[in-house]
């Protein structure tokens, strides 16, 4: 098969697309031919050795694949050959992929693979950061930064479902008309941010904030929280880790959260399998949608994840073998 193969950690360009051996799945897993894989941030760094996570070199990068199971493994249950599925597992950026069963999601009928891929991280990560991390409540506030992006647009959409009046912060006139689309009630710059979102909020501030840029708008945001108030701590796309003047957190009493995804899914995979059905479910009845920027061949997954890591990517991006 073909494959994305990463030999060291360094810059993306040094990635190579070149043939590699089929995989074979193992005890409780299963063998998916790729219709779409995911594209996201963490890819990038992983690529590069900057993330958490440093896998054995050499590696192929890529989490997130939808497609058709081909073969079974030892002790396979719940699906058979010919099932579409997405699922989270690694190795994604390749013609054929193993997963483990447990991490397997059926695809509702009619379901496009890059949409699938796009509930799997970015709508997980917002998913769970709005519902679990911040127990948002129906009329509150909620403000997006990185508004534009694969999280950004995914909880802009989830907050509306849930209730919430979403500001969302883009950073360009054309991602702000994106988040408009989104369904966004306000949509602003990051310029006079504190300003902005409190004359919006009538002086109150935010409830819950959503940070996946860190840096400035970390910064304005630890000024602008409402009493009770939820920060949450998703990435760091700005390039800049942030400082928490910790005395603004006592004077105005609301709470930074930090959320971690991946670990989440780890150490509670009851309530990650009850949250995909809920997006699953929000999705077949057209509550949400997931904006897919583009797909582009398997080949280009140096350039795409150039494109993402300078912030130049909006909504979802797919790799298509």
């Amino acid at each position: 098969m073909k494959a994305i193969v990463c030999e060291k950690f360094g810059p993306l360009e040094e990635l190579q697309f070149k043939e590699v051996a089929d995989p074979t799945p193992g005890k409780g897993q299963v063998l998916i031919r790729t219709q779409a894989a995911g594209v996201n941030y963490p890819d990038g760094l992983t690529v590069q050795g900057l993330y958490q996570v440093k896998p054995e070199r050499p590696f192929t990068p890529g989490s997130e694949v939808a497609g058709e199971i081909v073969a079974l493994g030892e002790g396979v249950s719940r699906f058979s050959v010919g099932d579409r599925v997405v699922t989270y597992c690694s190795g994604g950026y390749a013609e054929l992929a193993v997963a483990s069963e447990a991490t397997c999601f059926a695809l509702p009928e009619g379901m496009d693979a890059a949409d699938a891929c796009a509930m799997i991280i970015a709508w997980g990560t917002s998913h769970h950061a709005l519902k679990q991390r911040a127990n948002i409540q129906p009329g509150e506030t909620l403000v997006v930064f990185g508004a534009a992006g694969a999280t950004g647009t995914a909880a802009i959409q989830i907050g509306k479902v849930m209730g919430a009046t979403v500001i969302a912060v883009c950073s360009s006139d054309a991602k702000k008309q994106i988040a408009k689309e989104q369904g966004a009630d306000h949509v602003i710059g990051y310029d006079n941010l504190k300003d902005e979102v409190k004359a919006l909020t009538g002086g109150k501030g935010a409830d819950v904030v959503y940070d996946s840029v860190g840096g400035d708008a970390f910064k304005a945001a630890s000024r602008f929280m409402a009493p009770d108030g939820r920060l949450l701590i998703i990435g760091f796309a700005s390039g800049e880790i942030p400082q928490l003047p910790v005395n603004l957190t006592l004077v105005k009493e609301y709470s930074v959260v930090g959320v971690f995804w991946g670990n989440w899914t780890r150490r509670d995979p009851a309530a990650y399998l009850a949250n995909m059905k809920e997006l699953f479910g929000w999705y077949t009845d057209g509550k949400i949608k997931p904006l897919i920027e583009g797909r582009y061949p398997l080949a280009d997954a140096a350039k795409v994840l150039d494109r993402v890591m300078n912030r130049g990517a909006v909504g979802k991006i797919a790799l298509v073998p």
